[in-house]
């Protein structure tokens, strides 16, 4: 009787141990609208407190069986979750917490604004302390170098002069303000020449060639010689780089390179650029008034009398006489002046020796153009005031060619080269010895010309720097003078 009682006690208490497995577990939920829940046999109750805008958020809820494979929501995680799961009935009833009870509201934590104020502000007030030095000495940096630009003594290196914010103004401005003013360290213009770009050919010589380049944006005149005129590229640099040569009426120096493109060499020689060209082709194209006429005319003989000026002194200027004066080798500038160029038959006088750097060069100047004295072959060329005699003849013919195309009151003359109308086009020495030494005409000057003072007197001076008697002739300075009283007179009256 016993034992069947025994086994029946064992029975039900099996029965209510699977039954209480089979019904889960209850625990207290946040969420739920009973604030309770259960779960499945193999869930568990689920107690955690998360720190939320400084403040700490508790959630109680249920875990089903599913959720907890591998009890990932039971991981806590240091000073910003805390979390168990407990597997007992409304066992996640107590509270926890992320700090020891009352530190919250003792020391409650920083949230993110206040931790980015901390952090941001102190490394802005830094960068901006950093900023203020640097604009100081930028700004110092930049008034030292205004300074030294204003400083004409100070001399230049090639570095300063190569500077990405310089243009041909500023790099002539300093050619003819620092050092010796005899020009760009060779260095430099080599790296000039080799950054221009060739832009279209403009003219063609005995020489060679000359083209419009761009250099930085600008344009350049680039006269290329060929290589067997080598000597005449030499001479033509060297008399640019001339001390004190500078001068707003003497074509401006750029630079002189030797190119070799592996199967010839060219010889270049950069200068500024004119967009009217040469005063020959200026005055086929166009008259000029009085007023331009005189302008011209002055500026032609301040170049001419810079030239043959000399300027005594340690850092002087040598007297030179240009040589080959023609209408062709004289450049108009947009400003209605003009500029002296092709120097490369020029002689420079050493007044130390008293001796002339005659070049061994087989050009000669332009034969329309030669003085009586060089077509006869009767100068001493030792003589250098005999040779700037010469100089003074050729500009009494440009000065012809120049006020036949000069209107006044609507009348004008077409333009011509001196004695075209008794010469061949392309005359030899003998024509002009004939015509110029043992016929000694000289162009015509029309009695028009007497109407009008500007004209008269240039008319006057044409005909005193044709004397076959070279010390009779006027000099470049003089010429300046007289020109210079005209355009005067002329303005005064206006």
């Amino acid at each position: 009787m016993t034992r069947p009682r025994y086994r029946t006690v064992g029975t039900a208490l099996i029965f209510l141990s699977v039954a209480q497995l089979s019904t889960g577990l209850k625990c207290i939920c946040h969420i739920c609208t009973n604030k309770t829940c259960e779960t499945g046999a193999d869930g568990a109750c689920w107690n955690s407190v998360m720190l939320i805008d400084g403040k700490e958020e508790a959630v109680k809820s249920c875990l089903t069986p599913l959720e907890m494979k591998g009890q990932v929501f039971c991981y806590s995680s240091r000073n910003v979750s805390k979390r168990n799961c407990c597997f007992t009935d409304f066992c996640n009833n107590e509270t926890l917490h992320l700090y020891p009870a009352g530190r919250i509201q003792m020391e409650p934590g920083w949230g993110r604004l206040e931790l980015a104020a901390v952090v941001l502000v102190p490394i802005c007030l830094l960068c901006a302390g950093v900023l203020l030095v640097i604009c100081a000495a930028h700004g110092r940096h930049c008034t030292h170098r205004r300074i030294r630009k204003h400083d004409v003594e100070e001399p230049l290196d090639d570095q300063s002069l190569m500077a990405p914010h310089k243009s041909l103004k500023d790099l002539i401005f300093d050619m003819s303000t620092s050092g010796s003013g005899s020009g760009l360290p060779l260095l430099v213009q080599r790296t000039i020449a080799r950054t221009i770009i060739l832009q279209e050919t403009i003219g063609k010589g005995r020489f060679g060639e000359v083209w419009r380049g761009k250099w930085r944006g600008e344009d350049v005149a680039v006269k290329i010689f060929s290589s067997r005129d080598e000597r005449s590229w030499f001479r033509e640099a060297e008399i640019y780089q001339t001390i004190l040569l500078r001068h707003e009426n003497i074509l401006g120096f750029i630079a002189a390179d030797n190119k070799d493109n592996g199967s010839w060499t060219q010889l270049w020689l950069v200068s500024e650029y004119h967009e009217h060209g040469s005063l020959y082709d200026y005055l086929n194209r166009h008259t000029v008034s009085v007023e331009a006429m005189l302008i011209l005319a002055l500026s032609i003989a301040s170049g001419l009398a810079h030239l043959h000026m000399e300027i005594v002194g340690t850092q002087g200027k040598p007297a030179i006489a240009h040589r080959d004066l023609k209408s062709k080798n004289i450049l108009v500038k947009r400003n209605g002046t003009a500029a002296i160029a092709d120097l490369g038959l020029a002689v420079k006088h050493d007044p130390t020796t008293n001796t002339v750097d005659i070049p061994a060069n087989h050009r000669v100047g332009t034969k329309r153009y030669m003085a009586p004295e060089i077509l006869d072959d009767s100068i001493n060329m030792s003589n250098f005031e005999l040779i700037k005699r010469a100089d003074m003849y050729s500009l009494g013919l440009v000065f012809w060619e120049l006020t036949r195309r000069c209107s006044v009151r609507g009348v004008y003359e077409d333009y011509q080269m001196p004695y075209y109308d008794i010469v061949p086009s392309d005359p030899s020495i003998e024509d002009m010895r004939k015509v110029v030494c043992d016929q000694r005409l000289r162009p015509n000057i029309p009695n028009q010309w007497q109407s009008c003072e500007a004209l008269r007197v240039m008319g006057k001076i044409m005909r005193e720097c044709w004397y076959t008697n070279s010390a009779a002739r006027l000099t470049a300075l003089r010429v300046k003078k007289t020109v210079s009283q005209v355009a005067n007179v002329k303005d005064m009256k206006e």
